[in-house]
C-alpha cells in the first residue's frame, strides 16, 4: 500500500480547481436550499452523552444494549446518544477497468469523482473530516483524513491525476473485499464510509461490507452505466470486458439476444440489491447519465423515511429493499 505525498507537498492543479468550483456553483449551492435543516439527516455523527433509550431493532449495535433496562422490561432496549457535529468521512474507491466505461458524456469514474467532491466539500464546510482510500489492482494509496478545502481539492487532485488502465493490460478480476478489510484495519474510530464502486467482483465483498457496518455508518454507492442494463439495437458490435480483457462480437440487432441481455442484467440487480439489503447498509445507485442533485435528494429523503421507521434515531441498520432508490 502506497501512501499519499503529504497534504503540504501537494499543490492543488488548476484542474481540480476549476472543477470544485463549478460543483460549488452548480451543485452545492442547489443543495444548500433543499437540504437545511436536514443535514443530520443526511451524515449523522456520534456521540457519547446518552439521550434516550428505545427497544431494540433488528441490525442495531449490540453493544448499545442497556441490559439492565433489557431484563427489567423482557424486552431488548438499546441507548441512544447524542450525536456530535464533528465526523471523519471516508470514500473507498473502487478504480477498476470496469469504472472507466460509460456510454454516454460521462465515465462512471467521472461521476464518482464528482460525488466525492461534493460529499467532500459539504462535510468539510462543517468542520469534518475526510479520507480516502483507492483501489486499482489492490489498495495502492491512502488520503489521510483532514478537514479543509484544501484536502477536498487533493482529493480531486488524486483522481484526476491517476492514469486509466490501458486497454491491452489485463489487471484480473477486482476484489472488492480486499478494499473493505483494509479499511475494517485502518479505520478505528467510528466513521461514516461510502463505498463507491459498481460492485462488478469476486464473490466474497458481503460479508467484510457487513462487518464494517457493524462498527461505521456505511453507504454504498453504486455506480452504473444504462448500456449495462438495456442494450439498444446498435448492430454488430464488439463487447469488451474490462476486468478480464476478454472480447466477444455481438449482434444487437438481434431482439432475443438483446432480451435475454436485459434479463440477466435484472437478476444481477436484484441480487446486488439483496446482498447490500443482508449487509445492513444504506445504498445510493448512481447512473452516468443521472443529475446529482436528484441523486442526492433522493438519497435525503431516503435516509428521511429510514429515521421515522427507527423512531427517529439514524444508526447503522438494515435498510428494507423496497426503499432502495432507483436510478
Amino acid at each position: 500500500m502506497i501512501p499519499s505525498p503529504s497534504a503540504s507537498s501537494v499543490k492543488a492543479p488548476a484542474g481540480a480547481e476549476s472543477l470544485l468550483r463549478r460543483l460549488e456553483w452548480t451543485v452545492l449551492r442547489r443543495l444548500d436550499g433543499l437540504l437545511q435543516g436536514d443535514y443530520r439527516t443526511l451524515l449523522r455523527g456520534t456521540g457519547i452523552d446518552l439521550a434516550d433509550l428505545r427497544e431494540y431493532q433488528h441490525h442495531d449495535d449490540v453493544r448499545h444494549i442497556d441490559w439492565n433496562v433489557t431484563a427489567r422490561l423482557q424486552q431488548p432496549h438499546v441507548r441512544v446518544f447524542t450525536e456530535d457535529r464533528e465526523m471523519n468521512a471516508w470514500f473507498l474507491l473502487d478504480l477498476s477497468p470496469s469504472m472507466d466505461f460509460g456510454s454516454g458524456e460521462q465515465r462512471k469514474r467521472q461521476v464518482s469523482a464528482e460525488f466525492v467532491a461534493v460529499l467532500a466539500r459539504l462535510l468539510t464546510r462543517h468542520g469534518n473530516r475526510v479520507g480516502a482510500m483507492l483501489y486499482g489492482a489492490g489498495v495502492d494509496a491512502v488520503i489521510p483524513a483532514r478537514g479543509g478545502r484544501q484536502q477536498v481539492l487533493r482529493l480531486l487532485h488524486t483522481l484526476q491525476t491517476r492514469p486509466e488502465t490501458p486497454d491491452n493490460k489485463n489487471l484480473g478480476t477486482t476484489r472488492l473485499q480486499d478494499l473493505l478489510d483494509s479499511a475494517a484495519n485502518l479505520v478505528r474510530r467510528r466513521s461514516t464510509i461510502f463505498v463507491l464502486s459498481d460492485f462488478i467482483s469476486e464473490a466474497g465483498w458481503e460479508q467484510p461490507l457487513g462487518l464494517l457496518a457493524q462498527r461505521h455508518e456505511v453507504v454504498a454507492v453504486r455506480l452504473l452505466d444504462p448500456m449495462e442494463l438495456v442494450l439498444p439495437d446498435l448492430g454488430l458490435i464488439p463487447i469488451r470486458d474490462a476486468e478480464t480483457g476478454e472480447q466477444l462480437l455481438v449482434d444487437t440487432h438481434d431482439a432475443g439476444f438483446r432480451k435475454r441481455f436485459a434479463r440477466i442484467a435484472a437478476q444481477r440487480e436484484a441480487q446486488l440489491r439483496a446482498c447490500l439489503t443482508r449487509a445492513g447498509v444504506d445504498a445510493l445507485e448512481l447512473s452516468t447519465d443521472d443529475d446529482l442533485v436528484s441523486a442526492l435528494t433522493r438519497f435525503t429523503d431516503m435516509r428521511k423515511r429510514r429515521s421515522r421507521l427507527s423512531g427517529g434515531h439514524a444508526g447503522t441498520g438494515k435498510l428494507p429493499a423496497h426503499l432502495l432508490p432507483a436510478a
